[in-house]
């Protein structure tokens, strides 16, 4: 059939040419970047930023975080950083780190509101230091919630929990584990015993003098410290018990904010949830995150 009246034919054209547009709106546009990856959601609502555990990276991430599918179709715009390998922060790597991420908004014209920073493991150590910094610094990037999930923010208690897994010698891999942290903080700091004032002063938060420099900002914005218990497996496989474990210093610094008059911060204990992408049963995982209490959260 041919088309004769100009009046059709502009209809069909402008009808198409509409949705057309409304397509492409609402693709994702995705940035990818030296040590990063953006995701920028065409409505959004809020802005998270991720970092990894000590030997992950972006596609760790992606795999392993399974709250971040399509969450940007939520309104919620994602950053995720390949910033691993660190327990803390020096002043000058919270000064480059908070100059970066004010670089990567600017670059991309990402609104600086609702902006979110969470972290697995260790990357959950460089948030609460990198948030309380910014907070601090009163920079242009003010975060109004921080997460982490199963970090070990007390530096000391993460030494000493390592010699101890390693004199008991139960299970090959925390003894490596072990071993591994040992060395590491040993060539960082120097021996514990010896060097206690370095382990205070770059911990996120340390329990026996409950040092709270590196968390006192965030008494005013929102905070989640995330763990799964699965006391009768630990024990059984490696001899730890419940102060042994990373659940203990979230629950400790919790109770920290909490005597600085946070009313914001709050422990999730998850059941059940803690399961690796490849079906692979283990509580220090992403994935001890929901969906949709996240999102709740950031969006209160």
């Amino acid at each position: 059939m041919i088309l004769r009246d100009p009046k059709t034919v502009l209809i069909l054209f402008i009808s198409f040419f509409l949705v057309c547009c409304k397509t492409k709106s609402r693709e994702i546009k995705i940035v990818k970047g030296g040590n990063y990856e953006l995701k920028i959601s065409n409505d959004q609502k809020a802005v998270l930023i991720l970092f990894p555990c000590f030997p992950c990276d972006i596609e760790n991430t992606k795999t392993e975080a399974k709250f971040l599918k399509g969450i940007e179709k939520e309104g919620v715009t994602t950053l995720l950083l390949n910033h691993n390998q660190k327990l803390y922060l020096t002043e000058s790597e919270k000064i480059e780190y908070a100059k970066k991420l004010n670089d990567i908004f600017g670059e991309n014209k990402i609104e600086k509101k609702n902006i979110y920073i969470g972290g697995f493991s260790s990357g959950g150590n460089v948030s609460v230091v990198l948030s309380n910094f910014l907070l601090k610094t009163k920079n242009t990037i003010q975060p109004k919630g921080v997460f982490v999930v199963d970090s070990p923010l007390d530096l000391e208690k993460l030494y000493g929990n390592a010699k101890e897994d390693i004199k008991r010698n139960r299970d090959k891999d925390a003894i490596e584990e072990g071993l591994f942290i040992v060395d590491l903080l040993d060539n960082e700091f120097g021996e514990l015993s010896k060097n206690r004032k370095k382990y205070e002063e770059f911990s996120p938060y340390l329990i026996s003098s409950n040092s709270t420099s590196n968390i006192y900002y965030l008494k005013d914005i929102k905070t989640r410290f995330y763990f799964e218990l699965d006391l009768k497996d630990k024990f059984k496989e490696t001899g730890r018990k419940y102060k042994d474990l990373n659940a203990y210093h979230l629950e400790r610094a919790n109770k920290a904010l909490q005597s600085l008059g946070s009313k914001k911060s709050e422990t999730i204990i998850t059941k059940n949830r803690g399961y690796r992408a490849n079906g692979d049963r283990n509580t220090h995982s992403w994935n001890i995150v929901e969906r949709q209490s996240l999102l709740r959260w950031i969006n209160e």
